[in-house]
């Protein structure tokens, strides 16, 4: 009784199986595509590719020097000063930046004079320079003064004027008493102001600075 039922099995088996290899769908068969010339690499010999490298060499060149920036033609630029104080300095910035295409200052230093000074050279010392300026009131000068402290000490100064004539004419007064009065010019060292300007050539920047009476403008090449 075992054996027919394992028998009837195996049978049930099979024929499940045969029944599934006639019923299952057919595997599709490769397609094979033919590849076209536009798909297959171009071939470059190497005197091309030294041909094609030197094309673009030529092309990266330029065929014409630079040109100068745009406007400058336009332009003109001035160097415009000196001016003595920064509150004038900055007045006439002020007036001139609405119009100017490039605006800036520097500062330069130059020596100005402070007028002129007669005196008698340092003596050996404080007692010989109080006894050389009672010599001086001795003969009736009066405006002296001995100074008793610093690079000029004993140094007796006889006067500072602004006019030379002036100083000229003490210097020789007190020469002709007999004492060895030297002339000095004073002068010390102040900053200047500047104004380095580029503006339209039909710019009047005198009409903006017509409070500046000894401001003077010089042209410059504009870079």
């Amino acid at each position: 009784m075992l054996s027919r039922a394992l028998i009837a099995l195996l049978l049930t088996m099979n024929l499940g199986v045969a029944l599934w290899l006639w019923l299952r769908p057919a595997s599709p068969s490769p397609e094979w595509q033919a590849r076209t010339e536009d798909d297959m690499p171009t071939l470059v010999l190497l005197n091309e590719e030294d041909s094609e490298a030197e094309t673009l060499d030529d092309a990266a060149e330029p065929d014409s020097p630079p040109q100068p920036t745009p406007g400058l033609d336009r332009l003109v630029c001035v160097e415009i000063g000196p001016f003595l104080t920064q509150a004038d300095l900055r007045r006439a910035m002020n007036a001139l930046t609405p119009s100017a295409e490039r605006l800036q200052f520097r500062e330069t230093r130059a020596l100005a004079s402070r007028g002129y000074w007669v005196y008698l050279p340092a003596q050996g010392s404080r007692d010989t320079a109080l006894a050389t300026a009672r010599e001086l009131s001795g003969k009736g000068l009066r405006d002296y003064y001995v100074v008793t402290a610093g690079e000029r000490e004993n140094t007796i100064s006889l006067g500072l004027f602004r006019e030379l004539s002036n100083a000229q004419q003490r210097h020789a007064q007190v020469r002709a008493l007999g004492f060895d009065a030297q002339l000095q010019s004073r002068s010390d060292e102040i900053p200047n102001y500047w104004i380095d300007l580029a503006v339209d050539t039909e710019f009047e920047w005198r009409t903006r600075l017509s409070s500046y009476p000894g401001v003077k403008g010089t042209p410059v090449a504009c870079q």
